[in-house]
Order: structure tokens, then C-alpha cells, then sequence
């Protein structure tokens, strides 16, 4: 057992020098290669978060201005309703007022010629009854002056 445990021992003395080279390999790609690249990955992570970052909050910001926006076509379209509602109420009114100054003079228009027909008929009745005076007494002097003779 002896000559494997010296054995061992000298194949843990021939190790030493490739131990020392793996180590020492080991240090120097931490420095040169892994901790650049740690360094580069890193900064890369950073760009992309970032970049997400910045993009999450354009699209958040984009929500906002899309929300003002159809707010301000809705106030806008509601504006322009009350605008329209009230010039139809206006020309529903003057429409109203032009229909009842129309009917105010169909009406005086009908009194008058009412009034006209009235004072026609009036006149006519007057000399309808001078007339009818002077026919009757021409009548009764006609059937008077037909018995006399």
C-alpha cells in the first residue's frame, strides 16, 4: 500500500505545475475575457431594459394623448350637437312665430273681407228693400189702375 500511497504522491507533485496553470488560467480569463464580457452582457441587459422601460412608457404616454384626444373629439362633437340643437330650437321658433304671424294675418285678411261681405250684404239689403218699395207700389198701382179701367 505503501508504493501506491507513493505513488500518488508523486503523481500529486507532477500535478502541481498544471494545477498552478489551470489556476492562473483561471484568474486570467476571469480578467481578460469573462469579466469584459460580464461588463458587456450587462450594459446589453441595460440597453434592452431600458429600451423596454422607454417603450413602455412611450406606449403609456401614447394611451394618454389617445385618451385626450377622444376626449377632446368628444367634447368637440357634444359642442357641436349643443350648436346644432340650439339653431334648430332658433329656426324652430322663427319658424313657429313666422306660422303665427301668417295665420294673425290670414285671420285679420278674413275678418276684413268679412266685414266687406257684411257691409255688401248691408247695402244690398237696402237696396234690395228700396227696390222692393218701389216694385210693390208699382205693383199696387198696376193691379189698382187695372181695376179702375
Amino acid at each position: 500500500m505503501e508504493a501506491t500511497l507513493h505513488a500518488l504522491g508523486a503523481l500529486l507533485i507532477k500535478a502541481i505545475p498544471t494545477f498552478l496553470l489551470i489556476l492562473l488560467l483561471h484568474f486570467y480569463l476571469k480578467g481578460v475575457f469573462f469579466a469584459p464580457l460580464a461588463r458587456v452582457l450587462e450594459q446589453r441587459e441595460q440597453a434592452t431594459e431600458g429600451a423596454r422601460r422607454q417603450a413602455e412608457e412611450l406606449l403609456a404616454r401614447a394611451s394618454e394623448l389617445t385618451a385626450q384626444y377622444e376626449a377632446a373629439i368628444r367634447e368637440a362633437r357634444a359642442a357641436i350637437y349643443r350648436e346644432q340643437e340650439a339653431a334648430r330650437l332658433r329656426w324652430q321658433q322663427e319658424h313657429d312665430q313666422a306660422v303665427r304671424e301668417a295665420r294673425e294675418r290670414a285671420r285679420a285678411a278674413v275678418e276684413q273681407a268679412r266685414q266687406e261681405l257684411e257691409a255688401e250684404l248691408a247695402a244690398a239689403r237696402l237696396v234690395l228693400e228700396s227696390r222692393s218699395r218701389e216694385l210693390a207700389d208699382r205693383i199696387a198701382q198696376t193691379v189698382l189702375m187695372g181695376r179702375a179701367a
